[in-house]
């Protein structure tokens, strides 16, 4: 669509848009504050930053928008994220299951990975090395990894063809 026509669109259009590469409505609120943008540079900047000042109750409202690593998508952008697990085999799958459990307890939310271009054995061996990290090294990384989602999906929306 590019920068120029998401900049066109009403308010209502961005801000669906917006919602749809993260699921913080306090995120997409926010970074649309920022506009118009004169570059997508700007808008990355502005996406990353508001990202980094969400408290950790709007992150995990954040992570409500993604589903388990190995967990049927619900929406096109994780299933197209998320391909590398659409090969694997019936042993990885169930450690995979078997280690989101361990990470969802031990951390309170979902492993959440930047997976696009991951296969599925390199997306478990992420997972059980960062079931390794404390809690507050964690939060980090994973927010460091939602903001590459973001970034990637945000790139995403401005190239695809819209009529």
């Amino acid at each position: 669509m590019g920068l120029e026509s998401f900049n066109r669109a009403t308010e209502r259009q961005r801000m669906h848009l917006l919602f749809e590469v993260c699921s913080s409505t306090i995120w997409a609120r926010r970074v649309l504050a920022g506009g118009p943008f004169r570059d997508v540079d700007g808008l990355f900047d502005r996406a990353d930053r508001v990202l980094a000042e969400l408290p950790d109750a709007e992150i995990d409202a954040a992570l409500d928008g993604h589903p388990r690593i190995g967990d049927r998508a619900d929406n096109a952008s994780s299933a197209r994220e998320q391909a590398g697990m659409a090969s694997a085999d019936d042993a990885v799958r169930a450690e995979m299951a078997a280690a989101n459990a361990r990470y969802e307890e031990k951390f309170g939310y979902v492993y959440l990975v930047c997976a696009s271009g991951r296969s599925a054995e390199e997306l478990l061996s992420i997972l059980l090395d960062r079931l390794d990290n404390d809690p507050e090294t964690e939060r980090r990384v994973m927010r460091s990894e939602l903001a590459k989602i973001n970034r990637l999906r945000l790139d995403r929306l401005l190239s695809k063809d819209v009529p």
